[in-house]
């Protein structure tokens, strides 16, 4: 799985994807699964065809919790009432000559009502997965998988 976006930017010939800060929803379903988007399989876009978090960029001046609303709103049509930072990863894509950019995760609390009212404009199909089924048996972005690991397990981690 990881070196998917390496295969992927190889057949392009050389990096075309653009990277930028972004925002990512864990989306927890009142049951404790992650509700996760399975990516459009386009060319254009970061490990199509993957499962991933739903989100995106963080725009010009807009402030990243801003952006998570915006993105879920045009996504699923989920109008987010409450997001906890959990985490952000660093990236620096120096060495391909765009620089360092962001990626923040939100934990997001879904009812199942609200999860039934989805309206999927954006990927192949949404679906919620127990976290360790997901990680185990799915073909998720690598950076999601860290997240939802680490938001997984982090019970197990704090001392």
């Amino acid at each position: 799985m990881a070196d998917a976006l390496l295969r992927q930017l190889a057949a392009r010939g050389g990096p075309a994807l653009r990277p930028s800060n972004a925002v990512a929803a864990l989306l927890l379903h009142e049951d404790g699964r992650y509700i996760m988007q399975l990516r459009d399989a386009k060319e254009d876009i970061f490990y199509p065809g993957h499962w991933g978090c739903f989100g995106g960029a963080v725009e010009a001046g807009e402030d990243p919790a801003e952006a998570l609303r915006r993105e879920l709103r045009e996504e699923i049509e989920l109008d987010m009432q409450a997001a906890i930072r959990f985490t952000q990863f660093d990236f620096d894509f120096s060495a391909l000559g765009h620089g360092k950019v962001y990626r923040v995760y939100y934990e997001v609390r879904v009812p199942e009502r609200a999860f039934r009212r989805f309206v999927l404009h954006e990927g192949q199909d949404v679906k919620a997965f127990v976290g360790a089924e997901l990680l185990a048996h799915q073909r998720v972005t690598p950076y999601d998988a860290f997240a939802i690991w680490m938001h997984s397990y982090r019970s197990r981690c704090v001392s």
